[in-house]
């Protein structure tokens, strides 16, 4: 298993590990602080080094395990590297995961309505929520909330739960938790303190005023009662 440090600190922009396994142009390691992508954030990229050697890498997640794919000839088992994050790209990510997150809070908490899917890039993202109807002036007004909650430098705080404990959380069943694999023994739980509550294995920043502007680019219908909500990050 490896372990994932970007779980416990998503500021971590370095750090060094070992190959534990080689599968074609890809290695394994027993730590890394790159994310592999899931929950509609995209996978990290950056570098491998040992040694003479560099080797850009991007990250997926496979069969449980996480791969860091390189263009040349990997690394051998047991050779020590060193990673280094993309950290611009993974500082953008971070951004808009949380404001995703801001976003999804205020509409649960003033609208009532649910996420019924999402995906973001850096700076970029999409949220769909059971709206009837979505018209521009609700619109406007969702935008000034988000902003207002950005301004309110709300701290974010992760967590890492017993299964059994998890479930304990009311807030944590509109993220459909109850669907979660048998063998997750734990959670990880991601709360934007006073707003929003999700199971969530993705990167944050650390309070809501890092985010910046949050700005409403496009809205249309997907569904009789499904609406996407399209934000930019400045």
């Amino acid at each position: 298993m490896t372990e994932l440090l970007c779980q416990t600190d998503s500021y971590l922009r370095e750090f060094d590990a070992a190959v534990i396994a080689v599968e074609g142009n890809a290695v394994t390691l027993d730590r890394t602080a790159f994310y592999p992508g899931g929950g509609g954030q995209p996978n990290d990229a950056g570098t491998l080094s040992a040694e003479d050697n560099t080797w850009e890498v991007k990250v997926r997640k496979s069969g449980g395990a996480v791969w860091h794919e390189v263009k040349d000839t990997p690394p051998a088992v047991g050779t020590k590297v060193h990673g280094v994050i993309d950290w611009e790209r993974r500082y953008q990510l971070m951004r808009t995961h949380t404001a995703m997150h801001i976003l999804c809070g205020v509409i649960f908490r003033d609208y009532g309505a649910s996420v019924t899917g999402g995906n973001m890039e850096p700076l970029r993202g999409r949220m769909d929520f059971e709206f009837e109807t979505m018209h521009q002036e609700l619109v406007r007004e969702i935008e000034e909330k988000i902003n207002a909650e950005v301004k309110s430098a709300r701290d974010i705080r992760v967590k890492i739960l017993p299964r059994e404990e998890a479930f304990q959380i009311p807030d944590l069943i509109r993220t459909k938790i109850n669907l979660l694999p048998e063998g997750i023994l734990q959670v990880r739980t991601v709360e934007i303190v006073g707003l929003d509550l999700q199971a969530d294995g993705g990167t944050h920043v650390a309070n809501t005023r890092e985010v910046g502007r949050i700005r409403v680019v496009d809205y249309k219908s997907k569904g009789k009662i499904n609406k996407r909500i399209e934000v930019a990050i400045e």
